[in-house]
């Protein structure tokens, strides 16, 4: 009888162990069935740089789980894995898609500057064509117009400052092409395109001082003077004014020249 009844409690227990064993499997099955979950698990192959797992992770969550917070997640996430693999095509490709289908996202500036980054990566060394550079400074405007208060504006800012720089630096490259070769009208239109435009970038006294020399080639003494007093003016400790001065100098002498230059801001 004893035995019979040790038995049935042995039993019991085995049934019991086996019913919490079944269960833990099944809670284990919704874990891994769920966004949050998959999300992590994605991130973590992320983290690690195991970029073509994680993509393949992140596009399933984006599969199954169409709604969620994490599937609009894990497809900014696998925009970013092409912009890091350089793969900007793509990269802008995908966040496009982003912004289309999810118009009033909370984090469409960081999708927008993420466009401009794109663009931004791909500038060309100043003396090749510079596509990317009107491509990059009109992405990095707009991140500015659409979000003027967004932590990536002020970014964005500094880097429109160095397009711009690196679209000056073709001009000047240009120019001076022009200049060697005595093509003084074509070179004036580069340099003048650098003051007009382009006047926060460090080639703004270059340029002048290269439009006083052309001026000068062309016997266009006035226009000369006035260029270089300009130069004066806005840069005074600069080697291109000095460089002017002793160029224009040689014409009228100092006195002449420091002269003009009075009665140039005087009207």
């Amino acid at each position: 009888m004893i035995k019979k009844i040790i038995c049935l409690i042995l039993l019991c227990l085995c049934i019991s162990c086996s019913n919490n064993t079944n269960s833990n499997i099944d809670k284990n099955k919704n874990l891994l069935g769920e966004p949050e979950t998959l999300y992590k698990l994605a991130k973590i192959n992320f983290d690690t740089q195991n970029f073509e797992l994680a993509r393949d992770q992140f596009k399933e969550i984006s599969k199954l789980f169409p709604l969620s917070n994490e599937a609009i997640q894990s497809e900014i996430m696998i925009a970013f894995i092409d912009y890091i693999q350089m793969d900007y095509d793509n990269a802008i490709l995908n966040y496009k898609k982003i912004i289309n289908k999810y118009p009033s996202h909370k984090d469409l500036d960081y999708i927008y500057y993420m466009i401009a980054m794109c663009n931004y990566e791909q500038l060309q060394n100043e003396s090749l064509d510079g596509h990317y550079n009107d491509l990059a400074l009109s992405s990095f405007d707009q991140v500015i117009k659409r979000f003027p208060n967004s932590k990536y504006s002020k970014d964005s800012r500094q880097k429109i400052i160095l397009v711009k720089s690196n679209i000056a630096a073709k001009h000047m490259e240009i120019g001076r092409f022009y200049l060697d070769n005595k093509k003084y009208i074509a070179a004036l239109n580069r340099f003048k395109i650098v003051v007009d435009e382009f006047s926060i970038t460090k080639f703004t006294p270059e340029a002048l001082h290269r439009m006083v020399e052309a001026y000068y080639e062309m016997g266009m003494y006035e226009d000369s003077y006035n260029t270089a007093a300009l130069l004066g003016y806005n840069y005074p400790e600069s080697k291109w004014y000095k460089y002017s001065y002793k160029l224009v100098e040689q014409t009228d002498g100092e006195e002449t020249f420091l002269k003009k230059f009075r009665n140039f801001f005087d009207g």
